[in-house]
């Protein structure tokens, strides 16, 4: 019989890994003019490095780079567009004469495995596929295979130029049970990587909070983590600032805006800390480390 998974660490490239015995924060750098939350878009090379080292001095264990918006209605780049925006940023960090930021761990956040393949030449550790690597066949998981990156999984419904902010739906997109829905696509994903050749150790899920789900399908998903973790696989919690946050976290107020929404975000990135995500993929690395590490004195395990 096959041994499930561990757990405690995720397999990045290059024999590389990041240990999951506590909470990782992964910082947001957008290489992007049109990423929802302004915070989080940096608008040159010197712009998107300097977010990266701050993020890294405010306790960030990772980097999540991208050059594509995946906000509901966003409009597509192509993978020359996207490798021109995040190539150079990747080669700058791990060029950087400040050895925290030119050795941290770098994920790539894109759907297409010409940008994947440039970005991990470059320096990149793992590959963040918001299309749970469907949108071009199997040739991600090839490219992951034989990189032996990373590999983050997320489940989405639509992609982005078809879908909608969960605060938004006319009609709720329709699920008989969300959560075992989720759970099963994900990890039919998961068989078809190891089926390519990725390393089990080097799959982790993303449920896709705000990817085709309504407000109460996204509290659904957090509520009910463990059914999502019984697969074996670490879990990617990614709540920071989107629009179900603003709708709980600010419930007098229809529609919020991104900037509003911090506190809220707190709350979720606890919560599902307290529900067994590991890695935190957030804008604000400073307030999410210190709320996380509060939250682990007293959820860790004691010893």
């Amino acid at each position: 019989m096959t041994p499930p998974p561990d757990t405690t660490r995720w397999q990045l490239a290059a024999g590389r890994s990041l240990t999951l015995d506590r909470p990782r924060v992964m910082a947001v750098v957008n290489v992007t003019p049109d990423s929802f939350f302004a915070g989080s878009r940096a608008g040159s090379i010197d712009a998107a490095v300097s977010m990266a080292s701050q993020a890294v001095r405010e306790g960030a264990d990772m980097l999540d780079i991208g050059g594509e918006s995946t906000r509901p209605g966003a409009a597509r780049v192509d993978e020359t567009e996207q490798i021109g925006r995040v190539v150079p940023v990747i080669q700058a960090i791990r060029g950087h004469n400040d050895p925290a930021l030119a050795a941290i761990p770098i994920s790539i956040d894109t759907t297409l495995p010409a940008v994947a393949r440039a970005a991990i030449d470059a320096g990149a550790d793992a590959i963040n596929d918001v299309s749970g690597a469907t949108e071009c066949g199997e040739t991600m998981l090839a490219v992951a295979a034989a990189t032996g990156v990373g590999l983050i999984l997320m489940h989405r419904l639509l992609p982005p130029e078809q879908d909608s902010f969960s605060d938004r739906y006319e009609l709720e997109p329709e699920y008989a049970d969300i959560v075992a829905e989720v759970r099963s696509v994900l990890l039919s994903r998961a068989a078809a990587a190891e089926r390519a050749g990725v390393a089990r150790g080097s799959i982790m899920l993303d449920p896709g909070l705000g990817f085709g789900k309504s407000v109460e399908q996204n509290l659904e998903l957090v509520r009910r983590s463990g059914e999502l973790l019984s697969g074996g696989y670490p879990l990617l919690s990614a709540t920071s600032r989107k629009s179900f946050v603003g709708r709980v976290s600010l419930p007098g107020v229809e529609q919020t805006s991104p900037e509003e929404r911090l506190p809220g975000s707190l709350a979720f990135s606890v919560l599902h800390l307290a529900s067994g995500a590991r890695v935190f993929r957030v804008h604000d690395a400073g307030p999410q480390r210190a709320a996380l590490d509060a939250a682990w004195a007293i959820v860790a395990p004691r010893r």
